[in-house]
């Protein structure tokens, strides 16, 4: 089928093309054309071109070919993301947070997330931080970060090679953007208002396929420039016991025992003025005795 729309564009084109010079309009064959590129830029990279859809897709812009090939002269470093995380205990948890902060300043990196949370029957406090660092730095601050560690519970690195689906996308943004530069060619050509706006309708939808593609791209681009690292420490204080437990109330007995003392002891030094007025007059009381 796609044969006999390929020859009958051919056709028409050239039998258009004898005619003498009159008025401009749109050229409905060339619309044809763009739109049978069209399918073929958007359908999935993995299907394998056939003859036909080769002859039919449109060169790419200026250091492009088409979407079945990659940008020509143009030299695609290998697009690697890196992500990990790691879960370890420290002795003091703060000054922890202080070092893994200066840390990440001193490589070009930044928390994008911190939470903390204290639990108070084991008596333990977690700090959770959510980093972003260049991923030149990733091997340098994951040293930093293991050696404030007391005990390291788990630690798992993840890498992910995405060069393919990089060079995938920027060669669909490349072929989108030259199809907006066709259909602007036919706006410029075209007089019927019916043609105008059909063209108009396909430009929206073009830029906006652009916009996505753009914003899909730079997503994939900060990813594989900033690496991820999970960081969660923790420190284990005293616990406190709840008071049910033996121990406890053994303990609590002894202290309540030791403070009736203490304040029956500190009442009766308290008193001294009547202490010594009855010590007077015990002593008088003898000495009257006796004589």
């Amino acid at each position: 089928m796609k044969k006999i729309l390929i020859v009958a564009a051919t056709i028409v084109f050239a039998a258009l093309g004898c005619k003498g010079p009159g008025k401009p309009e749109v050229d409905k064959m060339a619309m044809a054309d763009i739109a049978i590129d069209e399918s073929v830029g958007n359908s999935a990279a993995t299907d394998p071109p056939s003859e036909y859809e080769l002859k039919a897709a449109a060169p790419g812009p200026k250091g492009y070919s088409n979407r079945y090939s990659t940008p020509v002269g143009v030299k695609i470093e290998k697009k690697i993301i890196k992500e990990g995380d790691i879960h370890f205990k420290t002795g003091d948890i703060n000054e922890t947070r202080k070092t893994l902060y200066a840390s990440l300043k001193k490589l070009g990196g930044y928390v994008a997330e911190e939470s903390e949370n204290n639990d108070s029957e084991s008596g333990q406090k977690e700090i959770t931080l959510q980093t972003r660092i260049p991923a030149k730095n990733f091997d340098a601050f994951l040293t930093n970060v293991s050696a404030n560690a007391e005990s390291i519970d788990s630690k798992n690195i993840r890498i992910q090679d995405v060069t393919t689906r990089f060079i995938d996308v920027t060669t669909q943004l490349a072929n989108k953007k030259k199809l907006e530069e066709r259909y602007l060619e036919l706006l410029k050509k075209g007089s019927k208002i019916s043609d105008l706006l059909e063209i108009e309708n396909k430009l929206t939808e073009i830029r906006s396929d652009i916009e996505s593609t753009q914003g899909q791209l730079n997503y994939l681009s900060k990813q594989v420039e900033f690496s991820s690292l999970d960081i969660t420490f923790y420190s284990k204080q005293t616990a406190q016991d709840n008071g049910q437990s033996f121990g406890y109330k053994i303990k609590t007995a002894v202290l309540s025992g030791w403070q009736i003392l203490g304040s029956l002891f500190f009442g009766f030094v308290a008193w001294w003025p009547i202490w010594l007025v009855l010590l007077g007059g015990i002593v008088f009381l003898r000495r009257w005795a006796k004589r």
